[in-house]
């Protein structure tokens, strides 16, 4: 095997006049002389200058955009402008051809509509290489966070017989023959013949399972796929999506807001860096986006502004009870600008009214605490009634400036009669979690966590505009190809 070279320790290197191989895929290919190469190390490409005069014309015909090809030469200090060397090539050798009349990839400007459709080549573009190595520096940040801090990594299941959030929106799982499904004698689908003998779905959270294990480990964290079978075609919303969801016992709803923003800030710093390059690009980019928009809708910071700007700033905590007192009294709410307009407390905060609280009133990212307990799940814990005998619930969503909530998470319930009473008013059958509640029945504990959607992180960090560009192929309602 020829030993290669990475184009982007060449960019680097000022070993001119040796002899290096290198490996990659055409990006241009000008004047029958100059290839412009990128093997995916870097955003960068190198150039080859090749002798077209001592090389066949068949080969320089398969010399295309996306062609895969070898190239063998001296590194040399480059007289262009934009590069500090290049490779004067000896020898090139198509290792992969590529139809110029078909290769839908070309030297221009796609629309990231149309690089949609062509997900499996969009990696090849400067956007989405830099995308995916933040995406990467993210995934990596967050699994060092906790590792340097003790947390143990557990694999919770993708099948499962229960729903964590009590929504109902989840993807059945089953090997039934539809055509012929067995039904029992009411009529019902009979899944004492499947495989699971019981009704099983895809998971839309590892946190029932989590808080099992942090009942025994202490400190744990999942990073897995989960999956909402949930009709929405906005630009915040995946039918197939990462999570992120530490629990910790002996932990308050303080423990758990501050571990919520270490983590965020740690993660974000690594990015930043780690990933000069890519998060530079983006940064030009979305300037270059935003001119197109009017002025009022551009952006108040530059991506790197917005990311150095969470580094900075302390986040500021207050009540939802805070929150509706702001809301109500707020401009848009009396101007009737809000879509959906705050007139009582108990209302379920929208995006809107979350960005409002980060752009417009803080300009910093929010922990929002203690929401009503009627919109927020059972297994939460309850607070005593407030002064108007409103019952609130333990719990905390991060909001963060262009994305609205970033992680959602409270204190759990750990008293055995008052979590199931909850669950009795909400119709939460007790005999299906009969396991999750053994953990209130022997050595109960305080405990805490929460869950950070990675692919809204990713979105944050990049300045990327629509949730299915920072995963690498997108499930959303009637698509999934790839």
């Amino acid at each position: 095997m020829i030993k290669r070279q990475q184009i982007k320790d060449l960019l680097k290197s000022t070993a001119f006049d040796t002899e290096v191989t290198v490996m990659g895929w055409v990006r241009t290919f000008r004047n029958n002389q100059f290839i412009a190469l990128n093997d995916g190390s870097c955003m960068s490409n190198i150039q080859v200058v090749i002798d077209f005069n001592n090389l066949p014309d068949e080969l320089l015909k398969r010399i295309t955009t996306g062609a895969a090809i070898s190239a063998t030469g001296k590194l040399v200090e480059s007289l262009g402008k934009g590069q500090t060397v290049e490779i004067k090539a000896t020898s090139v050798e198509i290792l992969g051809d590529s139809d110029p009349e078909k290769f839908p990839l070309q030297p221009k400007k796609h629309s990231l509509e149309f690089l949609r459709e062509i997900a499996h080549l969009r990696f090849r573009t400067n956007t989405f290489n830099a995308v995916f190595k933040v995406r990467h520096a993210l995934a990596f940040a967050i699994h060092q966070f906790y590792n340097e801090r003790g947390f143990v990594y557990m694999h919770t299941p993708v099948i499962t017989a229960s729903d964590a959030e009590g929504a109902g929106e989840m993807f059945k799982v089953t090997t039934l023959d539809f055509d012929n499904t067995p039904r029992t004698e009411d009529g019902k689908v009979d899944f004492s013949q499947d495989f699971f003998a019981r009704a099983t779905n895809l998971t839309v959270s590892g946190q029932l399972e989590g808080e099992l294990a942090a009942m025994a480990f202490g400190k744990i964290y999942t990073f897995g796929p989960t999956f909402r079978a949930e009709n929405s075609n906005t630009t915040r919303h995946l039918a197939e999506f990462w999570m992120i969801e530490p629990e910790v016992a002996f932990a308050d709803l303080e423990d758990n807001m501050q571990l919520a923003e270490d983590m965020m800030k740690y993660v974000i710093k690594y990015a930043l860096d780690n990933c000069k390059d890519e998060l530079e690009f983006l940064n030009t980019r979305l300037a270059e986006e935003d001119k197109q928009k009017p002025q009022n809708e551009r952006s108040e910071f530059s991506l790197l502004e917005k990311l150095d700007f969470c580094l900075a700033n302390e986040f500021e905590r207050l009540t939802y009870t805070e929150a509706i007192r702001i809301l109500k009294s707020s401009k848009p709410n009396q101007k009737k600008q809000f879509k959906y307009l705050i007139d009582e407390w108990g209302a379920d905060l929208q995006s809107e009214h979350e960005r409002y609280l980060v752009e417009k009133h803080f300009k910093k990212p929010v922990i929002l605490t203690d929401y009503p307990a009627d919109i927020k799940s059972f297994y939460m814990r309850q607070n005593e009634p407030d002064a108007e005998g409103r019952q609130t619930v333990a719990a905390m969503d991060i909001l963060f400036p262009g994305i609205g909530e970033m992680i959602g998470g409270s204190q759990r319930e750990e008293r055995l009669d008052r979590l199931t009473q909850r669950m009795e008013a909400l119709n939460i059958p007790q005999e299906e979690l009969w396991w999750y509640l053994d953990t209130r029945r022997f050595g109960s504990a305080p405990h805490s966590g929460f869950g950070l959607g990675f692919e809204r992180l990713v979105l944050f960090v990049t300045g990327m505009t629509n949730i299915r560009d920072v995963i690498a192929f997108p499930r959303f309602p009637k698509n999934a190809e790839f």
